[in-house]
């Protein structure tokens, strides 16, 4: 019986990884079969450490900020959801206890500022975890999914708008204002991924 050289088995076998990766099996199992070089494995986690620390840093630039806001939650509470509901009218139809209110009635209401505070007072607690929040985010996407219905655009919303008041009440500069959305594209992930799993669209 003839056997093919070991060159040329080797030859056929990348001949096939190269095939499968064309066909889009994942890079983990090909890490794994060794097909993709340990020099590339390492440099992914080098990426991962890199991305972490940068994680890190907007949560740290964020914090840097938040003294205000804390200081005083109804007031900057009022000042943000006031700005969502006139600059997204559609987003106060989502609040039934606030759908009635006149727009130019909103700075004073009692009932929006606390509600307001309620928002921020959560975001500080998932600011202060710092990626560590599935405990604080887990029962407030069910929430949100099951009994308020909240779209997960919302959560996009008002995490513009939170930045905007943080500019000008509580000095998050342009970069502050980046940060503040890479922090909450991921926890709005963590959300969105929450909602699937209760079967809410959102």
């Amino acid at each position: 019986m003839n056997h093919a050289s070991k060159p040329h088995r080797m030859h056929q076998f990348h001949a096939l990884s190269n095939h499968v990766v064309t066909v889009g099996v994942s890079k983990s199992l090909l890490v794994f079969l060794e097909i993709i070089p340990p020099e590339k494995k390492e440099s992914r986690s080098v990426d991962a450490i890199r991305n972490s620390s940068e994680i890190m840093a907007d949560y740290d630039l964020i914090l840097k900020h938040w003294g205000p806001v804390e200081a005083d939650y109804s007031a900057h509470g009022n000042l943000v959801l006031t700005r969502l509901f006139h600059e997204y009218p559609d987003t106060q139809k989502l609040f039934p206890k606030f759908a009635g209110i006149a727009k130019g009635d909103m700075a004073g209401n009692a009932a929006l500022s606390a509600h307001g505070a309620t928002v921020l007072k959560k975001l500080g607690e998932l600011l202060k975890a710092r990626g560590n929040h599935g405990a604080i985010l887990k029962p407030l996407a069910n929430s949100h999914a099951t009994k308020h219905k909240i779209p997960i655009n919302n959560f996009r919303l008002i995490s513009e708008v939170i930045g905007k008041v943080m500019g000008e009440k509580a000095g998050l500069d342009a970069a502050g204002q980046q940060a503040l959305r890479s922090v909450m594209a991921a926890i709005i992930a963590d959300i969105e991924a929450d909602y699937k799993e209760l079967g809410f669209a959102g």
